[in-house]
């Protein structure tokens, strides 16, 4: 409580400062897909600059950055083998592997597959000026599972050619080390960069290695009416697994709270862990046509290999829960990935009033070659020992193809009128490799595999969205919008229809949402910026996970609602003192009763993995003379329960960190310094939970504190 009336009581404060620096909203992209200034559209969007994205941060997960936008859940899980938990309003709470319900694109090259999972971690955080977060009901202009979209921006690149040269190390044998270069060579810009990064990790069994590599080119030709841009990354993992913990401990897991740092015996004897490697190039086309038009071509080709190796808590040729904890089994797809977008835009005035509308049409394909085999003690079982070797051998295919159209008009003087439509089709197939139901035998678990997994799920939707501003005057704008959204289920939501396996669940539907918002943007003197919105969202069959685990089960569990509060003040205070702070409410809520592995679940229960507070504040200072840098920040997150039935839930907690840095320009040389303390009091929380986790292993335990340091240094020719 203390700090909820310590942040808001900052944010009361900065109003009495009006006399220092004009604070300008950002100009972004996202929402309308042109840059436009944010204060002046109806929809609740941030942006997280280059500052904020490298000053005092380690560049290794999103949630770094994330933590500060309002509406959005970014959790670090202490470990690299799983991406970071991340949601928007909710959306994506559910997900235990990967980023779902919200779409990801790197320079509107999407990060996201056909079937709506994403996968934030194919891009070097280190090259990136900025992020943009949209909320809301234009997310949907972005296809099926836009719960919110996430579009990181690459930094531009220098005209004068430089090199740079970066090293981090830290607490629990952290370490990274990055190379880059940019210039220009006969009309063409170019940036490269390199980087290698390694931890032990705050928690037994956690350790990490992560190569990466990222090169962008550019070009201007036809008299500067036509741009091309080339983006390449790539990246290859090793990571162990921790897992989760358990509140209460027994013969074969510590528990969470009481033993942080270590892991269950399931997990240490199986090696749980994670290799993956990821390659992905896009190419982005823009023209000019005239004063009124223009054309954009964007089209991206990429590959995924991951290898998971997990506990399975289940006696291989028997199916039967097992005592020996050796028993696992590994998990591998590799992902041959493409797609492309065009885009009209036209611009210019009707009955002397401005208007601007894009057109486009976007297509998108996956292909996952996926094949399980059992495992023990983390090797491979030998074929010729064990009738149940291969457990799933299957081809899975998505695609989607979608048309959409969105404009802007003012009508009248003070007044933006915003809409646009999108029609999605979505499509899921797959091709089952392992099928001959004559093996199969009723209750005997190894001949699952057998019955006929061959099938697929197409999904139609169209999707409008309606916005609108009024400037009330120069310092006030109040904006209202509605739309409608959909999520099509994943191929690792359809997958399996038991706990231990199964077919896979064609009857899993797709979730439809209606959203609306109502909120202002405001300046406040010339020092403040302020932005705030209120929100319901009714969803119907949500797609939630029934249990979570090796083998995760999915279901739909019938309506559901959300109503929420997000409001953030940025404000320049004197003497270089600069005051942020970001609060959001969220009430997320089943609206009818459905039951799961866990029992039945009642109405008016809170959907698990969203939180109903979340505040986060910090106070930066600046001493310009010494090119010193500080700032404190403070994070609060409330309760959250676990699992849907709402019989556990993990504490709220509250956490400080610490960073500050100096910067030096010598002649061509720039130099920067940093460090950075995480948990200043070291206190002991859950930094994240793992939703409706089959073995009770809810938990995985924040890091006390710790410790970063980092220096960079570039030269310019």
């Amino acid at each position: 409580m203390k700090i909820r009336v310590l942040i808001l009581s900052l944010f009361a404060s900065s109003f009495a400062f009006a006399d220092d620096i004009k604070q300008l909203a950002p100009t972004v992209v996202t929402a309308t897909r042109v840059e436009t200034n944010s204060f002046d559209l109806p929809v609740s969007i941030d942006v997280v600059d280059e500052e904020n994205i490298k000053f005092g941060q380690l560049g290794m997960t999103l949630s770094e950055s994330l933590i500060r936008v309002g509406g959005m859940t970014a959790n670090n899980r202490t470990q690299m083998a799983q991406d970071p938990q991340i949601s928007s309003r909710g959306f994506g709470a559910r997900s235990a592997f990967g980023v779902r319900g919200i779409r990801v694109l790197v320079d509107g090259i999407p990060l996201t597959m056909p079937d709506g999972i994403s996968q934030p971690g194919s891009v070097d955080l280190n090259n990136l000026k900025s992020i943009e977060i949209m909320r809301g009901p234009f997310s949907s202009l972005y296809g099926s599972s836009s719960g919110g979209i996430i579009n990181l921006r690459t930094e531009d690149i220098s005209k004068i050619p430089e090199v740079n040269a970066g090293l981090m190390f830290g607490s629990y044998g952290t370490r990274k080390e990055n190379l880059g270069a940019s210039g220009t060579v006969q009309g063409i810009d170019y940036m490269i960069d390199v980087s290698n990064f390694h931890t032990n990790g705050y928690r037994d069994h956690s350790q990490s290695n992560k190569n990466q590599a990222t090169f962008k080119l550019s070009t201007i030709a036809n008299n500067n009416s036509t741009k091309i841009t080339l983006l390449g990354n790539w990246f290859d993992q090793r990571a162990d697994d921790p897992i989760g913990l358990p509140r209460v401990a027994s013969s074969v897991a510590a528990s969470a709270f009481s033993d942080p740092k270590k892991v269950s015996a399931a997990t240490s004897e199986t090696n749980a862990r994670v290799m993956r490697n990821n390659a992905q190039i896009g190419l982005n086309f823009e023209h000019v046509i005239n004063d009124h038009n223009s054309l954009n071509l964007m089209t991206y080709v990429g590959h995924r290999y991951n290898s998971q190796w997990l506990p399975t808590g289940v006696d291989q040729l028997a199916n039967t829960k097992a005592t020996d904890n050796g028993d696992g089994k590994n998990s591998l797809y590799q992902r041959s990935f493409w797609g492309t977008d065009i885009r009209w835009t036209n611009k210019g005035n009707v009955f002397e009033r401005p208007y601007s509308f894009s057109s486009g049409l976007n297509y998108g394909y996956m292909s996952d070659a996926r094949l399980e085999k059992n495992a023990y003690k983390g090797q491979l079982l030998s074929e010729s020992s064990s009738t149940n070797f291969i457990k799933r051998d299957e081809i899975n295919i998505g695609y989607n193809f979608d048309q959409y159209f969105q404009g802007q008009i003012s009508p009248v003087d003070k007044i933006d009128l915003h809409a646009g439509v999108r029609r999605s089709t979505v499509g899921l197939r797959i091709e089952d490799h392992i099928n001959d139901p004559s093996k199969y035998v009723a209750g005997d678990g190894t001949t699952y595999k057998y019955l006929d997994g061959n099938g697929e799920l197409n999904f139609q939707k169209v999707t409008p969205v309606l916005g609108l501003v009024w400037k009330a005057d120069e310092r006030l704008n109040v904006y209202a919008n509605y739309g409608k959204g959909f999520e099509t289920p994943t191929f690792i939501e359809i997958a399996y229809t038991e706990s231990y396996g199964g077919q896979p669940n064609f009857s899993l539907k797709p979730s439809k949402s209606e959203n609306y918002e109502l909120g202002f943007k405001a300046f406040v003197g010339t020092n403040t910026r302020v932005n705030a919105a209120v929100y319901k969202v009714n969803a119907y069959q949500e797609i939630v996970a029934s249990t979570s685990g090796t083998y995760s089960v999915y279901t739909n569990a019938g309506k559901t609602n959300r109503e929420g509060f997000e409001l953030s003040v940025d404000s320049a205070l004197p003497y270089n003192f600069n005051l942020y702070g970001s609060f959001n409410y969220l009430d997320a809520t089943f609206q009818s009763s459905f039951t799961d592995a866990s029992g039945g679940v009642r109405k008016d229960n809170k959907i698990a993995g969203t939180y109903r507070e979340q505040i986060y504040g910090e106070i930066s200072w600046k001493y310009p003379e010494f090119g010193f840098k500080t700032a404190l920040e403070a994070k609060h997150n409330s309760n959250v329960y676990v699992n849907n039935s709402n019989t556990d839930q993990a504490p709220d907690y509250t956490i400080y960190n610490l960073r500050a840095g100096f910067e030096q320009a010598l002649s061509k040389w720039k130099v920067k310094e940093f460090v950075r303390i995480e948990n200043l009091t070291d206190k002991d929380y859950i930094g994240s939970v793992r939703v409706n986790d089959s073995k009770s292993y809810f938990f995985e335990p924040g890091a006390g504190r710790n410790y970063l340091l980092g220096i960079n240094a570039s030269y310019q020719f």
